[in-house]
């Protein structure tokens, strides 16, 4: 856990999922639509949120989104999830996602979106519970 900022060309925090943007994820614009590309984030995020809280969780709130370029039809995207802040049941997770992207014979690395993701844990039947500190 650290509330370090991250260096505008490296990823902060751990790759929580990799996945390839298809042709099926574009608007009307041509570029991959921000539902999609907020929908990883999210996955990411609760991925990372119920290992650390050693089970189930649902996403709560998004506080905070900041789309900064396009994702296109064969960025490789990459979630980076950084848990910023635990609470008796809940948790805040930072969200970076990056892209890889091969133009012209090189590859470059952007971070295209970030926000912040609050989770709850829950228990079987659905009910808030405490996250475990140890």
């Amino acid at each position: 856990m650290s509330n370090k900022p991250s260096s505008p060309s490296t990823p902060h925090g751990v790759l929580a999922i990799r996945t390839l943007a298809m042709p099926a994820n574009t608007n009307t614009g041509g570029n991959i639509f921000g539902g999609w590309l907020l929908s990883q984030m999210d996955v990411a995020g609760g991925i990372t949120a119920a290992e650390f809280a050693r089970g189930r969780v649902a996403t709560v709130a998004i506080n905070a989104m900041e789309f900064h370029c396009p994702v296109l039809v064969g960025d490789v995207l990459s979630c980076h999830v950084d848990i910023v802040k635990v609470g008796r049941t809940s948790l805040k997770t930072h969200v970076e996602a990056w892209v890889k992207r091969l133009r012209e014979g090189h590859v470059e690395e952007i971070k295209v979106t970030e926000g912040d993701f609050v989770f709850v844990a829950l228990n079987a039947k659905g009910e808030k519970r405490v996250i475990s500190q140890e």
